[in-house]
This record gives C-alpha cells, structure tokens and sequence, in this order.
C-alpha cells in the first residue's frame, strides 16, 4: 500500500514538472498571397511567446490585419493579415481619346487607348501594368488622318502612283536603278503608326572592279569597297592591305558591343570582283536586368548601350545603385534593392496612451491612433506613416481645457460647485432681484476654456414711468 502511495506521489510530481516545461512551436504555417518574413525563415523551432511575421508575397499589398503571428503553448496564433492584389490605378487622361480598361487595373492587365474621330493614334495602342505602374510609352492621339511620306531609297524607282502621300494599307513596290541591287523586302505597306512596314530597303551598289584594279594583275581585287551594312570592318589582318589575287578571301568582325545576326563574315575576290558580303551586325542583346522586390526596371531597351532604372514601388525606398548599362559583358552593376520606407517610433503625447497596430517597424501606412486617458484631445486623433518615411501630421495634444468661473456682476450661476469646469461642462445663469439678463442664460465650457457662446450681463432694471394722459405730466 505504501508502495502505490508513493508511486502516485511520484507521477505527479512528474506531470506537474512538464506542465511546467514551456512547449515549442513547429516552423510557422503557410498562408495563401504571404510570405514569411526572410530573417525567420532559417529557423526551425520557436519558444513560447516568441512571435514572427509575414509580408504579402509580390504583387500583393496589405489591406488589413496584423502581420505578426505569436507562438502560444506550442501553437501559433491565427494570422489576421489579408493581402490584396496590387492595382495600377487610373491611367490618366488621354487628351482627344480614351482609356479602355481590361478589368480592374491588377497586375498583368492592359489598358488600352482609342482615339477620337478625326484623330490619329502614335505609339503602342496599350500599357500594361507591372508592378503597380503603368508600363510603356504613353499613346498620343493626333489630329488629322495616318499617311506615310514617300519612303526615300536611294537609287531605287518606286511603284504605286505618283504620289507623296500615302494612306493606311497603300503599298509601295521597291525597285532598283542599274547598276544597283536591292537589299531588304521589295514590297512595303503604309501601317497604322505612320511607317513603313517592313523598314523601307536599301539599294547597294552591285560587286564591281575599283579604280585601284587599273595597275593590278589581271583577275587581282583592290581594297574591299566598304559595305553600306554598318557596325562591322574587316580583320585586322586586311587592314593593311591594298591589293588581293583572284580567290583571296577577307574576313569581317563585328564592332563592339555587336555581335553576327547571321550571313558569312567572309568574301571573296572573283576575277577582279569582291563578292557581296551578306554579314548582318545588330547591338548585343542583355536581357532583363533583373528582378526587384517591390520595384522594377524601366528601360530604354535591352541592347549594348541601353539603360535599365530600377523605380521602387510607392512606400519603398532605392537600396544600392539605380541605373545599370547594357555593356559588352551584358548588365554592369547589380540588382538594387527596394527596402521598406520606415518611420521613427511616433511621438509620446503627456496623458496619452497609443491604440491600434504599432509593431516594429512602423512601415509605410501603418497607423497609430492617440486617446487621452484626460482631458480633451487638440489634433489629429491618428496619424500614418507616409510615403516620405515621416508621420502625416504632428501628434495631437491632449489638454484639460478648464474654464474659470462664470462669475457676472450682479448674477449667479447654477452647475458645479468644485471651482473645477472641464470642456462641454454647462452651467446656468441668473441675475439678482433688480437686474434684468442681457445675452445667453446657458453657457457652456469650450475646447479651448473660454464660455461658450458668451458671458451673459446683469443690467439695472429700467423704472416704470407713467404719463397723465390729461395733463401730459409724467409720474413715477
């Protein structure tokens, strides 16, 4: 029996010891639209009361709720957190035209521009929006009807009427004079943009002997002529050369920053003739520049020689370099960063506690509303942390606003009696036997302690005076 007593005493002591061993939280759950915030993402166990929190995942913003969850006897609290598809918001005016919206102006939707009758589009005929913003060149609409200019080709003899305008969908057939051959497509169409679709070709003059071939050995090549293709030259071991034998080959070399965009790199000299050099050189292609978090780049393309600026979103500030070049290694630099824009503790007001959301750090749009535990409060009652990394407004105060006492000369007032008359407090007035009231006989205690809407005044009673109606003598 002993033994079963002690046994029980045991286990208790037992189970009282682990009720008191503080239980720990598994890694944090997933949620739909968030992310958890990186510096807790390493972590595998968390203590009791140890709490984490969670960003809106890109594309998303919040809207409401807590971003922190907290670690309670080994399960996490809910998160309150609800985050919203960003928005590009209103596209702007678009000046004799419209904007046209795909839908609700979310990421990934177009808007797009229609012009007025009698008025002409310019540029793309939409934007896009990434990132909040609205991507691409902004569309004009011009007044006046689309035409396209004679396209000018050297050396060539058009078809398609004598004209020097042209209209929408009209067609211009390239051919070139003697002695010249045509280089890029030979029909071209009048688009909706103004211009030529495809680019207007190019009349190269045809393979024929240079004037240095007059002393040369019969069948011998002078001096490549220079092609009308540009952004290429000839091997730095031709340069120095001025004369070549029937069946020498040159080679060519694209410039720097450009790279071979297909043809031969190579022609050959012909009984006194070069061949035609089909080599084609275009501006090296980098690509994206890369991909911000709560930013983006804006480019002024993606070749050798563009830019890319990286704009942060609204409430987020540029970390590191903002502009990076196209080079011949591709982007220089690296990916800045867009951090969040952050505001200092708010201010402490004297008999004023802070309500609502106020966890570390106070980012862009959190809001903190002041109560007064006293008094009235003067100012704004919540303030938010704005764009610029300061508060909207200057804390409120909060003031007592007493007002004295309501003494008037040959009066009496009816309220409290403790000398003490706090804001709204109303107190009555009264004049003495003989005195008649002059102004309001209820006043009240304004936010600024003075009497609201005036002290009143006891004025003398006027005395009766009686006139004989025979004789016209007065009597009082």
């Amino acid at each position: 029996m002993r033994s079963v007593g002690w046994n029980v005493l045991v286990l208790s002591f037992a189970l009282l010891a682990s009720a008191r061993v503080p239980k720990k939280c598994p890694a944090p759950s997933e949620y739909p639209h968030t992310s958890l915030d990186k510096k807790f993402t390493s972590r595998q166990t968390f203590s009791d009361g140890d709490k984490v929190y969670y960003n809106c995942a890109e594309d998303f913003t919040p809207s409401r709720g807590s971003r922190a969850v907290q670690c309670v006897h080994g399960q996490w609290s809910k998160l309150s957190l609800k985050c919203e598809k960003r928005s590009c918001g209103n596209a702007g005016d678009l000046p004799n035209g419209q904007f046209i919206y795909e839908g609700n102006s979310l990421i990934g939707e177009k808007v797009y521009a229609v012009c007025n009758e009698g008025y002409t589009l310019k540029g793309l005929n939409y934007m896009i929006c990434k990132k909040s913003v609205w991507t691409g060149d902004f569309p004009t609409c011009e007044e006046g009807e689309t035409t396209c200019s004679t396209p000018a080709v050297a050396n060539s003899v058009t078809s398609g009427g004598n004209v020097s305008v042209y209209r929408v969908g009209d067609n211009v057939t390239v051919t070139c004079g003697q002695g010249f051959q045509l280089d890029g497509a030979k029909q071209i169409t009048c688009g909706s943009d103004g211009k030529w679709q495809p680019d207007p070709p190019r009349c190269l003059p045809s393979p024929e002997k240079t004037t240095e071939m007059l002393d040369s050995p019969a069948g011998a090549c002078g001096v490549p002529p220079a092609d009308h293709n540009p952004n290429m030259n000839l091997a730095d071991k031709y340069i120095t050369m001025r004369t070549f034998a029937s069946g020498d080959r040159v080679q060519y070399v694209c410039d720097v920053g450009y790279v071979s965009a297909g043809g031969r790199r190579s022609r050959t000299c012909k009984d006194g003739t070069w061949t035609r050099l089909p080599l084609k050189c275009e501006r090296k292609l980098c690509g994206s520049a890369g991909e911000i978090l709560n930013g983006q780049f804006m480019y002024t393309g993606v070749q050798f020689g563009d830019k890319a600026t990286a704009v942060c979103d609204e409430g987020y500030v540029l970390v590191g370099q903002g502009t990076r070049n196209c080079m011949v290694d591709g982007w220089d630099g690296r990916v800045p960063e867009c951090e969040d824009v952050v505001c200092g503790e708010p201010p402490k007001v004297p008999n004023a506690v802070i309500e609502g959301l106020h966890e570390l750090p106070y980012t862009y749009r959190t809001a903190v509303r002041y109560r007064c535990l006293d008094g009235t409060i003067i100012g704004k009652r919540e303030i938010w942390c704005t764009k610029d990394g300061t508060w909207s407004a200057p804390p409120p105060q909060c003031t007592e606003a007493a007002c004295p006492s309501p003494n008037v000369a040959n009066g009496f007032w009816r309220g409290p009696r403790n000398g003490k008359f706090q804001f709204r407090d109303t107190v009555s007035v009264e004049c003495r036997q003989g005195y008649v009231l002059t102004g309001p006989r209820t006043i009240t205690c304004g936010i600024y302690g003075q009497w609201l809407p005036e002290l009143p005044k006891c004025r003398t009673r006027p005395h009766h005076v009686w006139r004989n109606p025979y004789t016209g003598r007065n009597r009082s």
